[in-house]
């Protein structure tokens, strides 16, 4: 009698199949999950188009574009203020992205007010719309969209991911918490407070605004693992509670289609010639008129106006 031996092959098939049909089901899950964070987080605002341009920008030309990214300070009973103000210009003709760290204490036109005050006090007067235009009105230039991160729930985004890990340039203390020189390990709680310090770093805001920036693409890194897509719900939901932005589903995925390569190179900018002044005994910060005629045009320039 004669055995006739199972071909193996339909059952590794059979297995592969289930396999792909679970990844399927796994990336159809990330996307539905992503496009409901999307719908979430968009939030419109009344203008369609920057006075200072003439029509919006073209994604699918690859226009040039400026994005205003507010971390606001939210207290409970107060709208709060804009702790952190950064504007990207982004260019994917020359593939790169200028990055400018606006003082929080800039003294400046509060656009719809009709007095000057600190910049960071326009979101409490007017919210998104009166910060961008304040900015505006004070880079002389148009900001086309605007991302907004509560940053007090900011450590719900870190925790998300797992925590971060980065390298860390200043051995400093703040409260009880001692942030060594070197490699460290943060979780959410830890890195808001690694952030927000600035009296203890000789730089002041600018040593401030490179931490930031640590923080962010130590963030980035992580999500980017194989552990934060496993845990890609927490994350979604993180976003979804903590960022707001007028820029919708379509417009980000012309952006990531279009734009990626000039996300990779980003330039940082610095004002550093100003100097502080007290009026009526608030401490404001002045700017210097050359450095700022000077990085207006850097950044009109850089979106080809």
């Amino acid at each position: 009698m004669i055995v006739k031996k199972r071909k193996k092959w339909p059952w590794v098939l059979s297995i592969l199949g289930i396999g792909l049909i679970g990844l399927l089901i796994y990336g159809i899950s990330i996307y539905t999950n992503f496009t409901k964070t999307i719908d979430e987080i968009h939030e419109p605002i009344d203008r369609v188009v920057s006075e200072k341009r003439e029509e919006p920008v073209s994604f699918t030309k690859q226009e040039p574009f400026s994005v205003l990214i507010l971390g606001v300070d939210e207290r409970e009973g107060d709208k709060g203020r804009s702790d952190t103000m950064i504007v990207l210009t982004i260019n994917p003709t020359t593939k790169s992205t200028k990055m400018l760290s606006i003082p929080r204490d800039t003294y400046t036109d509060i656009i719809g007010k009709g007095f000057s005050d600190k910049i960071n006090h326009a979101y409490a007067f007017g919210g998104i719309e009166m910060s961008m235009d304040s900015v505006e009105h004070l880079l002389d230039l148009p900001i086309d969209y605007i991302v907004q991160v509560n940053m007090e729930s900011f450590k719900d985004i870190v925790d998300a991911v797992g925590g971060i890990q980065l390298n860390n340039p200043l051995d400093f203390q703040s409260g009880n918490k001692k942030f060594n020189k070197g490699v460290i390990s943060l979780s959410g709680e830890e890195a808001l407070t690694y952030i927000r310090m600035r009296y203890e770093d000789p730089r002041g805001d600018f040593g401030r605004q490179d931490r930031q920036k640590l923080v962010v693409q130590a963030i980035l890194q992580e999500g980017a693992s194989l552990n934060s897509l496993l845990n890609y719900k927490s994350i979604f939901e993180a976003i979804g509670k903590n960022v707001r932005t007028n820029m919708d589903f379509d417009e980000m995925m012309d952006v990531q289609k279009n734009y990626k390569d000039a996300i990779g190179t980003v330039d940082q900018l610095f004002f550093e010639k100003g100097h502080g002044n007290k009026m009526n005994g608030i401490w404001y910060y002045m700017m210097n008129e050359d450095e700022l005629e000077q990085i207006q045009n850097e950044l009109k320039e850089h979106l080809e106006l």
